[in-house]
């Protein structure tokens, strides 16, 4: 919309307030409401003032003064609160020199589309993300000087001690939650909310499913968009999948690995490269490629170790990067082979859905900038031509430990993904799409906050393996 369509969009649905929302760098939304009287289009242009200290990771409390700058064109009416109110997605500006803030995630999705134009090999880059997540019915932990733990409570699981505690029929077991009808698959009407709910938000949904774990996994697909629209789509999919679950008494996660012994949830993001109108990666090569998809697949795999700071951004992703769950540890590519860390979808022999779909990444990163390092991956592939090398289309799980040693992996630990991340990160500054600047900071809040701060602390698991000792 443009701002004069944004005040009748208002007008015509009763707004009473705005709401405007950004993203930090871990990848949460935040948001400040105003009354809908201070919606105009001078103010779409001159932006909302905030403090920016106070945000996870970002400024200094010397140059805390941030604008919010509206973006028309995220514009949808919430479904969720009673007073009527319009949602903006916006950018960050810093008032003073009214440059983009170096570290809103958002401006470096915003650069790396602009990089891909500048570049000269495409115009548009196309993303589709597959984010799973759990729902439960109830969720406790605690971590202090003399105790842990987490306690998890879902309909679906066969551990469940809720209201239906003596009844363990139709539950799925492990690893075999795959498509399962109801009244196996207990959440099909929660997920169909979503789905609507999603819609009326402006969403293009293709698809909701049960996916493989039990306790209530689940998975509802976006259609593939733009890379920064398809990382607003993201945000605002989790919100929706959060809130419907809370109306209904539930609670979702989008941790990676929050029930042992079963299947983690991934993010498995479709790309592909367009330029005026014409898909770029349909060719007479492996699996119906053209050269072009095949080094992009080749930089995605070079990258790849780097890439999982910034894709698989938590010390619980390193709980799911494990073989045996379908997890693709190893980096390789394959078409069908969903053990491959990049798998070339076989549903379509139409030029314009040739895709490739990399699998490492999982939802609990930050869409902007796993998308914006995936691409970059992507694209220093085309530019350098990197090979992949043979396509891997046996099952990885199977190869022999001799074969095995000639795969690169993926890194175990989110303290080794930062270590990679800081050894390889050239490719992400090309065209000042990151900066050291940027990625300093998340190595070392990440490094700090996370991953030092899980080492730090007793696992419950190593009571049981040495108090008597």
């Amino acid at each position: 919309m443009r701002p004069k369509e944004l005040l009748d969009f208002a007008k015509n649905n009763d707004a009473k307030q705005i709401d405007l929302r950004f993203s930090d760098i871990p990848g949460l939304w935040h948001h400040v409401s105003y009354p809908i009287g201070q919606l105009s289009e001078e103010a779409l242009e001159e932006g909302y003032g905030f403090d920016g200290s106070s945000i996870r990771a970002w400024a200094a409390i010397s140059e805390s003064d941030m604008l919010l700058i509206p973006d028309p064109a995220t514009a949808f009416m919430d479904p969720f609160g009673e007073t009527p109110t319009l949602v903006m997605v916006c950018d960050i500006i810093d008032p003073i020199t009214r440059q983009h803030y170096e570290r809103d995630p958002r401006w470096i999705a915003r650069k790396a589309e602009m990089h891909l134009n500048n570049s000269g090999i495409a115009d548009t880059a196309y993303f589709g993300a597959e984010a799973e997540f759990f729902i439960f019915d109830n969720i406790r932990f605690d971590q202090n000087q003399h105790s842990g733990f987490y306690y998890i409570d879902a309909e679906e699981g066969r551990w469940n001690t809720g209201r239906e505690r003596d009844n363990l029929g139709y539950r799925p077991r492990y690893k075999e939650g795959y498509f399962p009808v109801p009244p196996t698959d207990h959440y099909q009407d929660l997920r169909s909310r979503m789905t609507l709910t999603m819609q009326r938000c402006g969403l293009q949904v293709e698809c909701q499913h049960h996916e493989v774990a039990s306790g209530g996994q689940a998975e509802i697909d976006l259609r593939y968009n733009t890379l920064l629209k398809s990382a607003d789509s993201m945000m605002l999919y989790k919100y929706v999948v959060r809130n419907v679950a809370n109306q209904y008494g539930k609670t979702v996660t989008f941790m990676p690995k929050p029930i042992f012994g079963d299947n983690g949830s991934g993010m498995h993001c479709h790309q592909s490269l367009w330029k005026g109108g014409q898909a770029l990666f349909a060719g007479d090569g492996y699996a119906g490629l053209s050269q072009m998809a095949l080094w992009y697949i080749g930089g995605l795999l070079k990258h790849s170790r780097a890439l999982s700071a910034l894709i698989a951004p938590t010390t619980n992703s390193y709980k799911r990067l494990v073989p045996g769950y379908e997890a693709p540890v190893n980096l390789a590519y394959s078409r069908r082979n969903r053990s491959a860390a990049v798998r070339i979808p076989m549903y379509s022999a139409s030029p314009k859905a040739k895709r490739v779909e990399y699998r490492p990444p999982d939802p609990s990163a930050n869409p902007y900038l796993a998308f914006a390092a995936m691409l970059m991956a992507g694209l220093d592939g085309v530019l350098n031509k990197v090979d992949p090398g043979e396509p891997l289309d046996k099952d990885i799980y199977d190869l022999s430990p001799e074969e095995l040693r000639n795969v690169p992996s993926m890194p175990g630990t989110l303290d080794e993904a930062l270590s990679c991340l800081e050894e390889d990160h050239s490719f992400l500054l090309k065209g000042d799409v990151f900066t050291e600047e940027l990625l300093d900071a998340f190595v070392a809040y990440k490094r700090k906050n996370e991953a030092e701060a899980v080492r730090l602390r007793p696992h419950p698991y190593e009571f049981e393996l040495y108090y008597d000792i």
